[in-house]
């Protein structure tokens, strides 16, 4: 299948999709750290619009606050990799830095609380592709290629997030792949940084991360076969 066509069944089967609706079988209060990490933008452009804080004086399941406070220092945890404001060819599987230009790395802790609704709408797209998926993500796949800002891929993509945006480049854009050693959700995280998203933020610690925090996965859904 070719990336057109990867894009379009995409859109075809996300089409109804409400931005940051999640489906859980499981509904825990939100947790009041964003665990967000700031990186400073390549070149002047405006800052990104601040996450809103979750309300306070929630009562929090402290097992589950131990597990993300756990896995805070190894998704933030400087592999000695410098971030870069370009795409990375070549095999995706390696260290990744602990910042993005342009954007924010979340930490787990951080998405749990902007998926509870603390922070409004935004989008979950899974650059990874794999058999399982975080409950309410979107797939982007091709948006993970290395190439440039000027490719088809990067055409494509800025029609893809257009329309799940609704045209606000202001809505939270959370792009994730399997885990610390994983550059395909930072190369989809680059993109929508050129494309002009203003609250793109790097989900470093991807699915391994949330998987170790005990946090619930679904199957990934199968895209309807392309019309001929």
């Amino acid at each position: 299948m070719t990336r057109t066509a990867i894009w379009r069944a995409s859109l075809a089967m996300f089409a109804g999709v409400m931005l940051g609706s999640v489906s859980w079988a499981l509904k825990l209060p939100p947790l009041g750290d964003q665990g967000q990490n700031p990186a400073p933008p390549p070149g002047p452009q405006p800052a990104p619009t601040p996450m809103p804080s979750p309300p306070p004086n929630l009562s929090i399941d402290p097992q589950l606050m131990a597990r993300l406070d756990a896995l805070e220092p190894e998704e933030r945890r400087d592999l000695g990799v410098p971030p870069t404001p370009e795409l990375r060819g070549g095999s995706p599987e390696a260290p990744t830095p602990n910042q993005i230009p342009g954007g924010q790395v979340i930490t787990t802790k951080g998405l749990y609380s902007l998926i509870q609704g603390a922070a409004g709408t935004f989008v979950l797209l899974d650059i990874l592709g794999g058999p399982t998926t975080l409950p309410g993500a979107v797939p982007a796949l091709p948006a993970r290629a290395p190439g440039n800002f000027q490719d088809q891929t990067q055409q494509q993509l800025s029609q893809y997030l257009s329309q799940l945006t609704r045209g606000n480049p202001q809505v939270p854009l959370v792009f994730y792949c399997l885990g610390v050693n994983c550059w395909q959700s930072y190369n989809a995280a680059l993109r929508a940084i050129h494309l002009g998203y203003r609250n793109v933020l790097w989900y470093r610690g991807g699915l391994e991360a949330w998987s170790k925090a005990g946090l619930p996965t679904q199957p990934q859904q199968q895209s309807p076969k392309p019309s001929p």
